[in-house]
């Protein structure tokens, strides 16, 4: 009965941290590993990982503007035949 009981307070005290862990924002806290050794003063000239992430994903985009604008090119005559 004791060792249910030990289970029982023990398994509760894992679930609470647990449940604040939810909280956590992933990126934030990459963000926050990221910048970790940098000095206060400097931390807001480096770019975040999120700010780098969403860089990426306009590079995506202009590739994909890129794709339509090769189709269209020949149909349009920007291109020397």
């Amino acid at each position: 009965m004791a060792a249910v009981l030990a289970l029982a307070a023990g398994a509760s005290a894992l679930a609470a941290p647990a449940a604040s862990a939810e909280a956590i924002s992933p990126t934030g806290l990459v963000n926050s590993l990221a910048t970790s050794q940098i000095p206060e003063e400097q931390r807001a000239e480096m770019p975040t990982v999120t700010e780098q992430l969403s860089g990426l994903n306009n590079l995506y985009e202009l590739q994909q503007l890129h794709q339509v604008t090769d189709l269209a090119a020949p149909v349009t005559g920007l291109l020397n035949a």
